[in-house]
């Protein structure tokens, strides 16, 4: 039995082929984890102006469209891909707040929209009640709740706790995008989560 890392390789193969139950599969096994990347990642203030279950499927459906131009060489690169592209999709929301002229009395609040329950993607992928986002939402209380934890610490803590937890870098790979040592990453890791364990008490 092929393990994780070679049904996901087996999965993109199939997808950059056109086929749309892969497509299907990998939506499925990465857009709760895209979520939380893009949950911890957004401010307060881009998360009352757009609903993150938006730039989840606006990330995987990039990502999914530009599989061609991506080469898979194990499960953690491809995660970090999805994360990148996830973070150019958040930056790309915020510099729209921040320079779009609008009306404030024509802003709609997507977040006062509940998800669809179409399911699936729009577009190339084809409808799956196994892939609705209702389904992505099954933990919406509980990631609420995570992501007010998150709010509570500094950045510092936040993007280790992202970085480790949910892109799954080792500390060494963390010390290397932050230049800083392998057992500094270990400390910084171990601190953030204990104040996000005490943040998420006290909600």
């Amino acid at each position: 039995m092929c393990n994780f890392g070679q049904k996901t390789r087996h999965l993109v193969v199939l997808a950059k082929e056109g086929n749309n139950s892969a497509l299907n599969q990998l939506y499925r096994v990465y857009a709760e984890r895209v979520r939380w990347m893009v949950r911890f990642r957004m401010s307060g203030e881009l998360r009352s102006k757009l609903d993150s279950m938006d730039l989840v499927q606006d990330t995987l459906i990039h990502a999914f469209n530009g599989l061609d131009n991506f080469t898979y060489t194990n499960e953690g690169d491809f995660v970090r891909w999805l994360s990148k592209i996830a973070e150019n999709e958040l930056r790309e929301n915020l510099k729209k707040l921040h320079t779009a002229k609008r009306d404030i009395r024509k802003e709609v609040r997507l977040d006062n929209y509940g998800p669809t329950t179409a399911g699936g993607f729009v577009g190339s992928v084809a409808s799956n009640k196994a892939t609705t986002p209702s389904v992505i939402m099954s933990r919406k209380e509980e990631l609420d709740k995570l992501a007010q934890a998150m709010d509570a610490l500094k950045s510092e803590y936040r993007e280790v706790i992202v970085l480790n937890k949910i892109e799954g870098l080792s500390y060494k790979e963390i010390a290397g995008r932050l230049d800083k040592s392998s057992d500094a990453v270990r400390k910084l890791v171990s601190r953030a989560i204990a104040e996000l364990t005490v943040a998420f008490r006290c909600i």
